[in-house]
C-alpha cells in the first residue's frame, strides 16, 4: 500500500467516524434541551437510542412537559414509552388538566392510556360535558297507558374511575331503568304527563353513576308520548282466553254426554239381545216339558188361548185401533 495514500484514509476515517458519532449521540437534541432548560445526559440519550427508544420523542416530551412547568423525568417517559403507550397524547392530557384544575398526575395519566382510554379526550371531556341521547324508553303506569319518553343526559369524565369503570352504555342502561321504574309507580299517566320533571329528579337521586367512568350532571326528559292502553289489550286477551277455556269446558262436557249416550244404547242393546236370547228359550223348555210329561195338550192350548186373548186387548187399547175395526165392520 501507498504510504502516501495513508493520511487520505486517515481523514476520510476520522470525518466518518465522527458522522457516526453523531448519529449515536443526538448532540441537537442535547443542545436543544440544554437551551430549553433540561438537564438531559448525553450518555443517557445514547442509551436510549441502544434501548429502541427515539431520544428525540423523550427529549421533546420533557421540554414540552418543562416549558408547562410539570416536573417528570426522562426515566417515567421512557418507560411508558417501552409500555407501548402514547407519550405525546398523555403529555397533553397532563398540560389540559394543570391548565383546568383537574387532578391528574403522571402514574394515573399512563394507566388511564395504557388501558386502552384516550386520557386526553377523558380531560376534554371532565372539561366540556357530554349529552347522551336515550333510545325511546317504554313503560307503563299503573292506569294500563304506556308512555313513551326519552330522556338527554349531560355526563363528564371522572378521571378516577376511567379505569375499571362501566361507559356510556351502563349509564344509558340505568336511566332507562329509572325511567320504567318512576312511570310503572305512578298511579296514572296523566301525573307523568303534568310533571316529567318528577322522572328526572327520582332517576338522578338514585346515584346511577355509582362505578362508571362518568359523572351524571343531569338528566332532561325530551319527550314524552302515549302509546297503547296496555291495560285494556290485557283485559282484552284475558277475556279471549277465558273465552277458549269456557268452550273446552263445554266441550268436553258435551263429549262426555254423547259418551254417556252411548253407553246406555249399548247397554239397552245388551238388555235386548239378553231378552230375545230367553225367550228363544221358551219353546225350547216347553219341548222339554213336553217330553218329560209335565205339559200337557189341553195346558198347551189353554196358554195359546190367554195369549190371544193378551194380544187382543193390547191392540185394543191402542189409540185408533178401536175406531177402525168398527169402520172396518160397518
Amino acid at each position: 500500500m501507498d504510504p502516501n495514500f495513508t493520511p487520505i484514509f486517515i481523514v476520510i476515517g476520522a470525518i466518518v467516524a465522527f458522522f457516526f458519532l453523531l448519529y449515536l449521540l443526538p448532540v441537537n437534541l442535547w443542545f436543544t434541551a440544554q437551551l430549553s432548560g433540561v438537564r438531559v445526559n448525553l450518555l443517557n440519550l445514547l442509551l436510549m437510542r441502544l434501548r429502541k427508544v427515539s431520544p428525540a420523542l423523550v427529549t421533546n416530551a420533557m421540554i414540552t412537559s418543562t416549558k408547562a412547568g410539570l416536573n417528570i423525568t426522562s426515566n417515567e417517559i421512557e418507560t411508558h414509552f417501552l409500555a407501548g403507550g402514547n407519550v405525546n397524547n398523555v403529555i397533553k392530557a397532563l398540560i389540559s388538566a394543570d391548565k383546568a384544575n383537574i387532578p391528574l398526575d403522571f402514574k394515573l395519566a399512563t394507566a388511564i392510556d395504557l388501558a386502552g382510554r384516550d386520557v386526553f379526550d377523558a380531560v376534554q371531556l371532565s372539561v366540556n360535558p357530554r349529552v347522551i341521547n336515550t333510545p325511546p324508553v317504554a313503560a307503563v303506569a299503573k292506569d294500563g297507558i304506556q308512555l313513551i319518553a326519552s330522556a338527554r343526559v349531560t355526563v363528564r369524565a371522572n378521571i378516577n374511575q376511567l379505569v375499571g369503570g362501566a361507559g356510556e352504555e351502563t349509564i344509558l342502561a340505568r336511566v332507562g331503568e329509572g325511567i320504567v321504574s318512576t312511570i310503572g309507580s305512578s298511579s296514572n299517566h296523566k301525573e307523568v304527563l303534568e310533571s316529567p320533571d318528577r322522572i328526572s329528579k327520582t332517576v338522578l337521586s338514585k346515584g346511577l353513576d355509582s362505578g362508571t367512568a362518568f359523572e351524571i350532571l343531569s338528566i332532561d326528559i325530551a319527550d314524552v308520548n302515549i302509546g297503547e292502553n296496555v291495560g285494556a289489550k290485557l283485559q282484552e286477551d284475558q277475556a279471549e282466553a277465558d273465552l277458549k277455556v269456557a268452550n273446552a269446558r263445554a266441550e268436553e262436557r258435551r263429549a262426555m254426554a254423547v259418551a254417556e249416550e252411548q253407553e246406555m244404547r249399548a247397554k239397552a242393546q245388551e238388555a235386548r239381545a239378553k231378552v230375545i236370547e230367553a225367550e228363544a228359550q221358551v219353546p225350547l223348555a216347553m219341548a222339554e216339558a213336553f217330553r218329560t210329561g209335565n205339559l200337557g195338550v189341553m195346558d198347551y192350548y189353554r196358554m195359546q188361548n190367554i195369549q190371544a186373548d193378551t194380544d187382543m186387548r193390547g191392540s185394543i187399547a191402542k189409540p185408533g185401533t178401536g175406531t177402525s175395526k168398527g169402520d172396518k165392520k160397518n
